[in-house]
This record gives structure tokens, sequence and C-alpha cells, in this order.
């Protein structure tokens, strides 16, 4: 959705989807508006409790099954198992995911891995698609006059045109920029805790095939699982960053991580995406 700053200023139903990388300040941000007004759709929570809850739901059953006290209770339903995905504890969903690599090291074989990770991505396009009739929901059920649609960080991995459409129709698109003070500072971190990750098939192939020949491996799956996700997590947010970027310029507008670090309430945040707009404007690119 493009528009003017004024269009913007007098639009009564505010609807924007925020994109960054994690560590971006995107959830934090969301967090700083008043959660009368507005309704937060986080993607990631949809994912874990719409899409992927009975196969998350599977994954851990299975683990149970190995426990022999566990297992014969499980059977003669005398116990019953369920995940409790939040919008600020998604760790079922990450977990589901998993890293690919050695069993013994508590990885999954490359082709479970892949199986999980396209479960993933029809998982985050149809939470994506979503996002219009939660719109209606937030306003004719509930009364929030705006909505903000927290995406996940994958969703440049898409490569589907009908998801940015969408949201481009019903949605205003901002895109958090991450300055260069704070990259080092997020591929550290993701090394520091590598955590499980959503690749596309093309690059989890090409980057798996350079990692197991820097390695001197011919198998993947007896690599080292958390080697793997910190090696190619550098990668990654290089290959994402221009991604992003193009979303931006097509569907939306980019905003300056700096300048999000200093929004403090509603106010400032309204102010933040009137300045992209005509900052945008003033550029010739909308």
């Amino acid at each position: 959705m493009k528009m003017t700053p004024q269009q913007f200023i007098d639009w009564e139903t505010k609807c924007i989807t925020l994109l960054a990388m994690s560590g971006a300040g995107k959830t934090t941000l969301a967090n700083k508006l008043p959660r009368q007004k507005w309704f937060h759709y986080s993607g990631d929570y949809r994912i874990g409790t719409k899409y992927l809850e009975e196969p998350i739901l599977d994954n851990i059953k299975r683990q149970a099954m190995e426990v022999p006290f566990l297992r014969d209770l499980l059977l003669t339903d005398s116990i019953y198992i369920c995940n409790n995905v939040t919008v600020d504890n998604l760790s079922p969903v990450s977990s589901f995911l998993g890293k690919m690599g050695n069993s013994a090291l508590g990885g999954l074989p490359l082709a479970e891995f892949k199986r999980r990770q396209a479960l993933h991505y029809q998982a985050e396009v149809s939470a994506m698609l979503d996002v219009p009739e939660f719109i209606r929901k937030a306003e004719d059920i509930y009364n929030y006059r705006h909505f903000l649609n927290d995406a996940g960080g994958s969703i440049c991995e898409l490569d589907n045109p009908t998801v940015l459409e969408t949201l481009a129709k019903h949605t205003l698109i901002v895109y958090i920029k991450i300055p260069p003070s704070l990259e080092q500072t997020i591929i550290e971190r993701a090394k520091t805790d590598p955590k499980p990750l959503y690749y596309r098939e093309a690059f989890l192939d090409e980057k798996l095939a350079e990692y197991m020949r820097l390695r001197n491996c011919n198998n993947p799956d007896l690599i080292e699982p958390d080697d793997f996700v910190t090696w190619v997590f550098p990668e990654l947010f290089k290959s994402r960053l221009p991604r992003y970027q193009a979303i931006a310029d097509q569907y939306g507008y980019t905003v300056d991580g700096d300048a999000v670090a200093k929004v403090q309430n509603e106010a400032d945040f309204m102010q933040l995406i009137t300045d992209a707009i005509t900052q945008q404007q003033s550029s010739g690119t909308n």
C-alpha cells in the first residue's frame, strides 16, 4: 500500500506490517503501542497455534514415546500433551523446526529437516494470507482501532508474490533496516545462541554443499548441528537484507533501526512512518 503523508495521517484505521530481521527491534517497537488501540497479530504465533500445532504435538509425542513410563501413560490415555505457544514464547515452533545433522547431537536427518522446512513454508504463507480476515475481526469483533502485523523474519524467503500483494493491498508495509553498527552484534548474538531457522531450499542446498566442502564431510546427517547453524547465519543474514529492501522498495517503506530505537510512544511511531513516506516521495521512488 502506497500513500501520501497526509493520507497516512488521515487513515482512520491504520493497518501496518512490520518486516525486519530478528533483533532489529520489531517486537520491542510493537510493544510501545497502546494495546487497547492496536491489535497485535504475530505471524509466528499464528503458525504455532494454527498451522503447525498438530506437527508440533506429534513431534513431542514421538519423543515421549521413547520413554517407557510416558509411553504407557500415552497409550492408555492417562495423560495428554499440549504445547503452550505464546507471542512471547515460540520455543515449540523452534523445537519443531530443529537443526540438521547428527542425531546423537540432537540433529535431524536432511530429509526430515527439509520436510519440516516445507511445512513451515506453507504455514507462514497461510498465516500471512490470514491477515485480511484478522484485520476484519480485530475491528468487527474486538473493536480495535488499528492493526499491526508482526511478520516473521523469514517472510523475505517465501518468494511468494501472492503473499506480498495481499499484505500490500491491506496493510502499509514498513521495513526496519538494521544499521551497520548493529549488524555484527546480531551476528555475534546468533553465534552465541544458535537457534533453528527457516532457509529457502536453494539457499540451504548451496550453503550446505559449501559447508561440507569446508569441513571435509560427505554426509549431511553427520554434521554438528550447532556448528552449521553458527556458520551459516552470517550468510543467511547477508542474503536476507537485499530481499527485505526489494520488498520495501516495491511495496512499502523503509525506516532506520536507529530511528526505531528512539520511538517511545504511539505519536513517535506515527511520525516515524510519516517521515518515511515523505522521504520516499522526496526521492522520487514512490
